[in-house]
């Protein structure tokens, strides 16, 4: 009975917020919610579709044509060159596209190959297509990059896909070029895909750094399947609208998954994603500035609490993902995994009412770290490091 779910969890982020909803005082910055409303723009888009009458019915099964061409524009301008009648998707979110892929993409009990810390929906996907995850850790000590030698060895007869986020979520990295080459070498070798989630590809905070994707080599179309949500970019998290875009070949049969899926994405949130597009460059700008202050202001904070953390100048997304260096901390009994990582986390909601997402959540390498998201405004990420200042310091 459940043997499809019974080894399936809910997310641990999910899991810190319904328990942190019980603290009435909560200040979350746990999961990984912009602070900002959708750009007024977009909002215009979509009440002239309503005043329009088109967003009452399906559209097709891959989307709008007219949101597929201007995806299609927005790849060729960053030198991804897909055609939108057969090789992009619109997809309900990045995750629907996400588990369409692996599910037409892989067998029962092929092997995925997932770089970690990771974003912790990875692993149920995997298993709920029937995989078995791999997870192969990033170097923290080289600024969490990859360590190709390790992903070669992790490779077997079952392996059928690399799956990574570009840049990382939860530790802010922007993989390099020369990384990434690596990583498409042994695809090649192998005879692997590679499936990017680039989600948070439009913050980046450090001047003169760039994002390259695997997509952008016409070398590779037949490998790479190319992930991104408007989510975090345009705040449309509850809009629930992404695309995928990928080779013909492989396209079509994720098609088939998309469709036994959901049918299609909302149409109404398809025409927000058209007004993203049109007019929204302005808004992921401001967004990306703000975001970059707030990055600067929670290493602040984080430098005075130095005796409690060290971490890693996140360089995009919206995370920073530091390690607990003190351990002398005597914990209450809390009903949780037996992980230092879920201890803490819970040590800070009782103590401090404040949540975090337990680094362990991320993969085994994110024991002895937490996740703190500054997405949420400043005001929110002061009050946080009030109250830690009051409880460390």
């Amino acid at each position: 009975m459940f043997e499809r779910t019974k080894n399936l969890r809910l997310s641990v982020i999910k899991q810190m917020e319904l328990r942190a909803a019980k603290f009435p005082s909560v200040i979350s910055l746990a999961q990984g919610v912009p602070s900002f409303d959708t750009p007024e723009c977009i909002k215009r888009r979509v009440e002239l579709a309503l005043k329009q009458g088109v967003v009452a019915k399906y559209s097709l099964s891959p989307g709008i044509a007219e949101l597929r061409e201007l995806i299609e524009i927005k790849l060729a301008e960053q030198n991804m060159f897909y055609d939108f009648e057969k090789e992009i998707l619109v997809t309900a979110g990045s995750i629907e596209g996400i588990t369409a892929t692996l599910l037409a993409i892989t067998e029962s009990g092929d092997e995925v190959i997932i770089p970690e810390p990771t974003y912790t929906s990875y692993r149920e996907v995997i298993i709920l297509a029937g995989c078995t995850p791999v997870y192969v850790a990033l170097s923290e000590e080289k600024g969490w990059a990859f360590e190709l030698e390790k992903y070669e060895a992790a490779i077997t007869p079952k392996t059928k896909a690399i799956f990574y986020c570009n840049p990382n979520n939860p530790t802010g990295t922007i993989y390099s070029k020369e990384q990434l080459l690596g990583l498409a070498a042994l695809a090649e070798k192998h005879n692997l895909y590679l499936l990017s989630d680039e989600v948070y590809k439009d913050f980046i905070f450090e001047p003169g750094k760039t994002i390259f994707s695997l997509a952008e080599l016409p070398a590779l179309r037949r490998r790479v399947i190319r992930l991104f949500s408007f989510s975090k970019s345009y705040a449309m998290t509850g809009w629930r609208v992404g695309y995928l875009h990928a080779d013909e070949s492989i396209a079509r049969e994720i098609l088939k998954v998309h469709d036994s899926l959901v049918t299609c994405a909302p149409v109404i949130s398809q025409y927000a994603a058209m007004g993203a597009l049109e007019m929204g460059e302005k808004d992921v700008q401001f967004f990306n500035g703000e975001y970059k202050k707030r990055r600067d202001l929670i290493c602040q904070r984080l430098d005075k609490l130095a005796h409690i953390f060290s971490y890693i100048r996140p360089e995009s997304a919206y995370y920073v993902f530091p390690r607990i260096i003190k351990k002398d901390i005597a914990f209450g009994s809390y009903d949780c995994p037996r992980s230092f990582s879920w201890h803490f986390a819970l040590y800070l909601l009782e103590k401090a009412q404040v949540a975090v997402v337990p680094g362990v959540a991320f993969g085994p390498s994110g024991e002895d770290h937490i996740r703190i998201s500054f997405g949420r405004s400043e005001k929110d990420i002061n009050e946080v490091f009030n109250r830690l200042d009051n409880l460390f310091l």
